[in-house]
């Protein structure tokens, strides 16, 4: 009997044993995630995977960065880092049986190392990237310092409107300086923009050629400007040549060479509106109003007309029109009158001044020309029928 309970209890032993060793086959593994910041990758997972046996394990990091894993058997593994379903990381490791497996991830640590890794394997293209950031601080830094001149000359330039005229030349002059500054950075800023950065070099164009107009260099706006449309075209773009296009024009002595510039300006404009048709009112009242404070009221009169068409609620396109037709009438000698010859549409335009806004301040003066035209209407005796009476 006694020789059965020990052979028994050698076959129980036995068993146990061989449990025992088949739980010593199983691994686990632990350790702490960090992120880029430095801090726990919580919410992250590790996905582990065998190529050898087709295992894989996923666990997740909790709010301390840490993570565990039992029962993993022993081999080689290909660890994956996730987050948010998007791979970070991975690497090889090996899960050792009957000891302790830790495996740590920094990912701001491995990032450096790697970064370190390409800069030892590719210089250039270090170099490379080093000088596109350092252009691109700069690019900011002088588009900022150009932006600031900008603003500072657009307030200087309405203090000259309305400086005493001995106070005019010192703000002007200090205009000129604040237009200069921002023309020599905005050109240095473009110089650093990248060919490849549309947007930005556009706009700094655009903005260049805004610098050079208010200066008066008409000739550089437009390059500017048709610069940036050659690398994005642009309603806006086109609507400021028009403008330069316009000014440079009233600056020319020849009629026929400012003929030519004007008719560029109008195609101009028609260029910008085939892109945005909100541009219109805008584009052709600039065109106009350049026209009517330099003296060409008559060539004023197409422009405004289209501005009107593209916006008739504007009271200052109106009193404009009115005003360039007005510039415009004629006179014949009727018996022993001089009839005054008013274009068509003259007395409208005023009329519609008051009409769209009659509490604008175009208002009053829209009237007193209405009334003025009422005076015309009937025609002026002249001197030489007064002379005839007597």
């Amino acid at each position: 009997m006694l020789r059965k309970i020990a052979a028994r209890t050698i076959l129980t032993l036995a068993f146990l044993l061989v449990a025992i060793s088949g739980a010593h086959a199983q691994g686990r593994v632990d350790g702490t995630i960090l992120g880029m910041d430095g801090k726990p990758f919580v919410g992250a997972t590790l996905q582990f995977k065998s190529a050898e046996t087709g295992q894989s394990y996923t666990v997740k990091v909790d709010k301390d960065g840490k993570y565990i894993q039992l029962g993993v058997a022993p081999g080689m593994y290909d660890v994956t880092l996730v987050d948010k379903g998007t791979p970070v990381f991975t690497q090889k490791f090996l899960v050792k049986n009957q000891v302790d497996n830790t495996l740590d991830i920094n990912v701001k640590e491995l990032a450096a190392a790697q970064a370190a890794a390409n800069a030892a394997a590719h210089p250039e293209e270090i170099k490379k990237k080093e000088d596109a950031d350092n252009k691109f601080k700069d690019l900011k830094v002088q588009f900022e310092a150009a932006k600031a001149a900008m603003a500072e000359a657009t307030d200087l330039r309405k203090q000259v409107k309305a400086a005493p005229a001995d106070q005019k030349a010192d703000l002007q002059s200090k205009m000129d300086a604040d237009l200069q500054t921002a023309i020599t950075a905005f050109s240095k800023a473009e110089q650093d923009v990248s060919e490849k950065d549309v947007n930005n070099h556009s706009t700094i164009l655009a903005s260049l050629g805004q610098a050079y107009e208010l200066s008066g260099k008409h000739d550089e706006a437009i390059a500017a400007y048709q610069k940036a449309n050659e690398i994005k075209p642009g309603a806006n773009n086109f609507s400021q040549i028009s403008l330069s296009q316009a000014n440079a024009a009233a600056a020319l002595p020849d009629p026929k060479a400012m003929r030519a510039k004007l008719d560029e300006a109008a195609a101009s404009c028609d260029k910008g509106i085939a892109l945005d048709p909100t541009v219109a009112a805008m584009c052709w009242k600039n065109l106009g109003i350049v026209l009517s404070n330099t003296g060409h009221l008559a060539e004023a009169v197409v422009p405004l007309q289209k501005a009107v068409q593209a916006d008739p609620k504007d009271a200052q396109t109106w009193f404009l029109l009115g005003g360039a037709l007005t510039a415009t009438i004629d006179t014949k000698q009727e018996g022993e009158k001089l009839i005054y010859i008013i274009p068509a549409g003259t007395g409208d335009a005023y009329q519609k001044c008051m009409d769209v806004a009659p509490s604008g301040p175009y208002a009053p003066q829209c009237k007193a020309a209405l009334d003025g035209l009422a005076q015309l209407s009937g025609g002026e005796e002249t001197k030489v029928s007064k002379k005839k009476k007597s």
